[in-house]
């Protein structure tokens, strides 16, 4: 019983972490003078998946035999799958309530049922922007999971790579340009919620705070898992791979509910398509560096449903066709994920 109250006060610290992180983190962007998208794409992703990165770096170099240091493989392969179906599914799902909400309040003479949810989700050049992360995304998750079918001597050394991709990727979204505002202006900041422009010393101090609660209270929360996983029968194989990566994932999870409800739905998506770069290059390069990177059917089975996740996330988004019904559609490749696991661990 105890299992399950922690992991409903994990989730509550966390989601409340995450609204507090988001205030700060829009500050933050103000503050370094980067455009409204970098901050969903680097700021925020960058604070929610360094907690990931630092368990995957402690596995993949203090492990003590090639299984443990797996985990960490495991992990970065768990993350990009988490990230493309369930955040994105989760995100859609958001925008259908909100919208019907907004249908409801207006009257029943306002709009015809069911158009708004089936407008999309922002503008052509909207649209091509976030294609535009998807197509960075796609060719480095293709080569990061071959890379994992084949064996050669010098491997390791590629890891640097994606350690490069990354940084071409920060520096063309720090120097991306201004971005057009979206939704409301920023919300008093809550270290200094009388203050109409807080410190520069509050804002970090907000920042970090809550990323310090998201770490912990996310560790606890996939510790809560891998307890309660038992109990319901499932095995520990099964945890790591459906249960823990959604666990893992949960901050940019929560980060992209609250900018739904925000009104922020651009700064929403890219914060879960900045958090995707990062799972594609920066464990990959921490695993190649440090260990086998050699996958197994299980392994190889998250990322083709990970890729088919993101083809069909780029071919709407290419077309204009994103709307919060086809986004919720991502949801349906985890399951897919998870139906197609139970022969491979059988």
């Amino acid at each position: 019983m105890i299992h399950f109250v922690l992991l409903i006060a994990c989730a509550v610290a966390i989601y409340l972490s995450c609204e507090w992180f988001v205030n700060a983190v829009e500050w933050l962007g103000e503050r370094l003078n980067v455009g409204k998208m970098a901050v969903g794409t680097i700021l925020a992703a960058f604070g929610t998946a360094l907690p990931e990165s630092v368990v995957t770096l402690v596995a993949v170099t203090t492990g003590a035999t090639d299984e443990a240091k797996d985990i960490g493989v495991g992990a970065a392969m768990g993350g990009p799958l988490a990230l493309s179906t369930i955040a994105y599914g989760v995100t859609g799902a958001m925008l259908m309530l909100k919208r019907r909400r907004e249908r409801i309040a207006a009257g029943p003479g306002a709009t015809p049922a069911g158009a708004r949810t089936e407008e999309a989700l922002g503008s052509p050049a909207d649209m091509k922007r976030l294609a535009k992360d998807q197509k960075w995304f796609l060719p480095i998750f293709a080569v990061k999971v071959a890379l994992g079918l084949v064996a050669f001597a010098f491997k390791p050394v590629l890891g640097l790579l994606f350690f490069a991709a990354y940084a071409v990727y920060f520096w063309r979204e720090i120097r991306g340009g201004d971005d057009e505002d979206e939704g409301p202006d920023l919300e008093p900041l809550k270290f200094q919620p009388k203050a109409a422009s807080p410190s520069t010393w509050a804002v970090a101090a907000q920042t970090a705070l809550t990323l310090v609660v998201i770490f912990f209270a996310s560790q606890l929360f996939v510790k809560q898992l891998d307890a309660i996983g038992p109990m319901l029968g499932l095995s520990a194989a099964v945890t790591a791979l459906l249960l823990s990566p959604v666990a893992t994932e949960l901050p940019e999870i929560m980060n992209a509910v609250i900018w739904v409800r925000q009104g922020k739905t651009q700064l929403a998506l890219a914060n879960i398509s900045g958090a995707m770069m990062i799972q594609a290059t920066v464990p990959s390069g921490l695993g190649l560096l440090f260990t086998r990177w050699d996958f197994d059917a299980a392994l190889l089975w998250s990322g083709l449903i990970t890729m088919a996740a993101i083809v069909y996330l780029l071919v709407t988004m290419r077309g204009h066709r994103l709307t919060p019904a086809r986004l919720t559609v991502a949801a349906g490749f985890y399951v897919v994920f998870a139906l197609g696991l139970i022969p491979i661990l059988a």
